[in-house]
């Protein structure tokens, strides 16, 4: 059972945290209201939109941004206050040992992670919906760019091919879309021009020739117009800026695998995405481990000291993770690996900073 002490680190904890989250919040819808101003009045965007619709959203998405820094930071602060005043030192001589003198700040970080969890992975990516729409609208467009030697698989056995698709028109060009076997090839449709009607759902395709291979036997069709209808949609020939903020964990999964089906060649990328997702809660909790562990011994440089040192071994962990995800995305590292590397070298770290912890 919870004793009062561990209800008052708790609420220490987690007040000193959400305090310190809110005011880095204001701070930042500050500088980005000074920013944007001018793009609110020229597209008159209305006062409720950019509250509700903007910025409103925009608090999530800060709050799991920088919730790693700022347990390391609360943890950090309240703990080297409390050795200060030499609370700590009192704790510990009445007898309670310094594991259980962790459990609230475990307790607490699992509330962070919980938190973190729930906001990655299911609330921010439906407010980025509204978000990103209040962005296009009134801010800038969605930056799309046109595609170049396009390899997609669109389903088992069949792969499609695209010199080059325009997202202005919809349109791509040197067009061919092939079908295997365990006997090989046994169609293939080729076609100088492809376009997108939005009203009927299907593909024109402009000068095509069709080929049906059967064994030694070969049909061959020609012609200049034709419809059809493909298990694709323009939007999986652009790249829109950031497409998985909108997705949630579900969708992200499925989002990959259809991507692994299709060949696509940012898969790693979405992975990382994945994974961190998922890492991240338990990063809050090697990161208040050793925050405490820190920041518990009575230090004749106090509080600044130990921010100081807190804020460095954050600043590390924080290389360290971009550093391996950039492996994992332009090399061969697993995305998986990539995440979960640092969080396991960093709890060896918060392991060996609690054993010689003061007890």
């Amino acid at each position: 059972m919870l004793k009062k002490l561990d209800l008052y680190i708790i609420r220490k904890f987690l007040g000193t945290f959400f305090y310190a989250i809110a005011l880095i919040i204001i701070v930042v819808i500050i500088f980005d209201v000074s920013e944007k101003i001018d793009d609110f009045f020229e597209k008159q965007a209305p006062f409720n939109e950019i509250v509700f619709n903007y910025y409103l959203n925009f608090v999530p998405y800060f709050i799991n941004l920088f919730s790693p820094l700022f347990t390391f930071v609360a943890v950090i602060f309240f703990t080297s206050k409390m050795a200060t005043n030499t609370e700590v030192i009192a704790i510990l001589n009445s007898g309670i040992s310094f594991k259980r003198f962790l459990l609230p700040y475990i307790l607490s970080a699992i509330v962070i992670g919980i938190m973190n969890f729930y906001l990655a992975n299911f609330l921010i990516p439906n407010v980025n919906v509204h978000r990103l729409a209040f962005e296009k609208k009134y801010i800038k467009d969605t930056k799309k760019v046109n595609q170049f030697n396009i390899h997609l698989q669109v389903e088992k056995g069949t792969f499609l091919y695209l010199e080059g698709f325009d997202v202005s028109n919809n349109t791509g060009y040197r067009f061919s879309i092939e079908k295997v076997n365990e006997t090989g090839l046994y169609y293939k449709l080729t076609s100088d021009q492809i376009s997108w009607d939005s009203l009927s759902g299907k593909w024109l395709l402009s000068n095509y020739l069709i080929r049906n291979i059967n064994g030694m036997n070969e049909t061959i069709i020609r012609g200049d117009k034709m419809d059809t209808i493909m298990n694709v949609h323009p939007s999986d020939f652009s790249k829109e800026l950031k497409p998985v903020e909108t997705m949630d964990y579900n969708e992200l999964r499925n989002f990959i695998t259809q991507e692994k089906l299709r060949g696509s060649d940012r898969v790693k990328f979405y992975e990382v995405e994945k994974y961190q997702r998922i890492s991240f809660p338990f990063a809050t909790i090697v990161l208040t481990l050793i925050g405490v562990s820190l920041s518990s011994r009575k230090v004749r440089g106090g509080i600044g000291l130990n921010l100081a040192f807190g804020l460095a071994i954050t600043f590390a962990f924080i290389l360290f993770m971009k550093i391996s995800t950039v492996f994992a995305t332009f090399g061969n590292l697993p995305a998986s690996l990539a995440v979960w590397i640092p969080i396991l070298l960093f709890g060896i770290l918060a392991i060996q900073l609690i054993n010689k912890a003061p007890k």
